[in-house]
């Protein structure tokens, strides 16, 4: 591998080439994952790429006005400490301000990298080319709030702020406060079961332990398996997956929690049974601000509804675990 310093002037005109046309490309890229979902967004980074096709242009315009129609086939692998562009484009589910801020770290290494090139170029006219695109690059932020101005109207901005909100609620509030609700309410059963048969702490916590993350690893794998999100929105499968699986035992261990307190101390039963009652009066009332919060349901109905099944499973198992 060379550095920088070490090419030659038409290999570091060759590199500029094929940078800014890699970074028209990632930027074309973001306008297509955004364009449905985010239109007005979408015509910005198709702005910006097209502002790096035409750097790409110009720059080969130099290129053969000094050394003819032949590229040298130079990769940014082959330099030395050179900027490497980051795969995140890539990814199905990236988001619209992780995009904007890749877009940032991208514009200022492109501005750093035509500074050392400019001071290492010996023809005049390219070097003042460098120089005039690291200015440009330093300046495409004022040029992206330029061109949000022009595309995001109030009206879109709007639109644009109420898509991003759908998208975080069905990626993931929604399997989130499936995996709570399960694993708040289905684990109840067993668990006071084994509390009222045994009257022991201990087993008590390792059955809720059990529920808790046999019940995580079921509805992560059911939630993942669902539903490929290319057709729902609802975005990457194994997000979903490991979201609904994760709060799904998470809403389970912690009213099992309690039951660690030790046998030894007096009326250790009476307190971890209290306590976890507490916690589970905690877990639903959670579950239900949260469905008023993000799911437009009315608090009250929310409360009752979610209340009213925990009620029903937690007399289930105390019921099962009394026979």
């Amino acid at each position: 591998m060379k550095s920088l310093s070490q090419l030659t002037e038409s290999e570091v005109l060759a590199l500029a080439i094929a940078n800014e046309e890699e970074d028209s490309r990632i930027y074309q890229t973001f306008a297509e994952k955004l364009r449905a979902a985010f239109p007005a967004s979408a015509r910005v980074f198709d702005e910006m790429a097209e502002e790096e096709r035409s750097h790409r242009s110009t720059l080969y315009d130099a290129y053969r006005s000094r050394f003819g129609e032949h590229l040298p086939p130079i990769r940014r692998e082959d330099v030395r400490g050179f900027m490497k562009r980051r795969s995140v484009w890539l990814m199905d589910n990236l988001g619209l301000e992780r995009m904007r801020k890749e877009a940032e770290v991208m514009e200022l290494q492109a501005a750093n990298f035509y500074d050392k090139a400019a001071a290492q170029a010996q023809d005049l006219g390219v070097r003042e080319l460098f120089v005039h695109l690291a200015e440009v690059e330093r300046d495409h932020g004022n040029r992206a709030a330029e061109s949000e101005d022009r595309n995001l109207t109030v009206p879109a901005r709007q639109r644009e702020d109420e898509a991003s909100r759908r998208i975080f609620i069905l990626q993931y509030i929604q399997p989130g406060l499936v995996g709570l609700m399960d694993g708040s309410v289905s684990t109840l059963a067993p668990l006071f079961a084994a509390a009222f048969a045994t009257r022991e702490n201990w087993p008590t916590f390792l059955v809720g332990l059990a529920a808790a993350i046999g019940a995580g690893i079921s509805m992560g794998f059911a939630e993942a398996l669902s539903d490929d999100g290319k057709l729902s929105g609802r975005g990457s499968p194994l997000i979903r997956g490991f979201v609904c699986g994760l709060m799904t035992t998470v809403g389970g261990i912690f009213h099992t929690i309690p039951y660690l307190v030790p046998q030894t101390v007096p009326n250790a039963f009476s307190i971890a049974t209290t306590i976890a009652a507490v916690i589970v009066i905690i877990e639903l009332s959670v579950i239900s601000w949260v469905r008023a919060r993000y799911m437009d349901t009315p608090l009250l109905r929310a409360a009752f509804q979610v209340v009213i099944g925990g009620i029903l499973v937690f007399l289930a198992g105390i019921l099962i675990g009394s026979a």
